[in-house]
């Protein structure tokens, strides 16, 4: 029986998936159930962008298991509600032990509700204007293998992403986050070639309408 391409991981129920899915329960079915399929949702939509600031420096599985606690922390990332958070509520949250309670990123998802209420007033939703950044096919890869994923910490698309989100007065949302950002909601499929979710989420961007 050939073996695995580099990056591939085969689980204990049978499943091949991305490598940096490991064996974590909780890790696995994000892997499965959400990464890179398609979101229009502007609350999913914010509150990934936030998660993602709140990661720089931390991994992935970290920001994971602490989801639910900044969803609490964060009244559900409901970006009316947290863009009028006060200097009370910076105080609150970094009492709170069960998320990250780093004051920069804690006043920057803050900022960025308020930015993203303005985004909205713009565009109409904040899922038009992220989708406006999905890159087109002649920038992305015919194969993604683990050596090209390697190579697309960052992209063009995602740095004009941040470029964008900066200019409008975002904070926390550089290159590598913007496409993190990317991979989690759609814009992009960075399922590697042989996972057994690289088919489904192909077929999932097909048919997703973009707003």
């Amino acid at each position: 029986m050939p073996g695995l391409k580099p990056g591939l991981v085969r689980g204990d129920d049978g499943r091949v998936r991305c490598g940096w899915s490991g064996s974590d329960p909780l890790y696995r079915r994000y892997h499965d159930r959400e990464w890179g399929r398609p979101v229009k949702d502007d609350v999913r939509l914010f509150e990934k962008l936030s998660l993602e600031g709140f990661q720089s420096g931390l991994s992935w599985i970290t920001i994971l298991r602490k989801r639910e606690n900044f969803r609490s922390a964060f009244a559900g990332f409901d970006l009316e509600t947290v863009a009028a958070f006060k200097a009370r509520d910076v105080n609150r949250l970094l009492q709170d032990a069960g998320i990250v309670r780093h004051r920069g990123k804690i006043e920057s998802t803050i900022n960025n509700a308020r930015r993203a209420l303005e985004l909205r007033e713009e565009f109409g939703s904040l899922a038009r204007f992220y989708w406006s950044h999905e890159p087109p096919a002649k920038e992305r890869p015919e194969v993604l293998d683990l050596a090209r994923l390697r190579a697309m910490s960052e992209t063009g698309a995602s740095k004009r992403l941040s470029k964008d989100l900066r200019k409008r007065g975002f904070s926390f949302v550089g290159p590598t986050t913007a496409y993190a950002f990317m991979q989690a909601m759609g814009l992009v499929n960075d399922h590697l070639e042989g996972c057994e979710c690289r088919a489904e989420v192909e077929a999932l961007r097909r048919r997703f309408r973009r707003p």
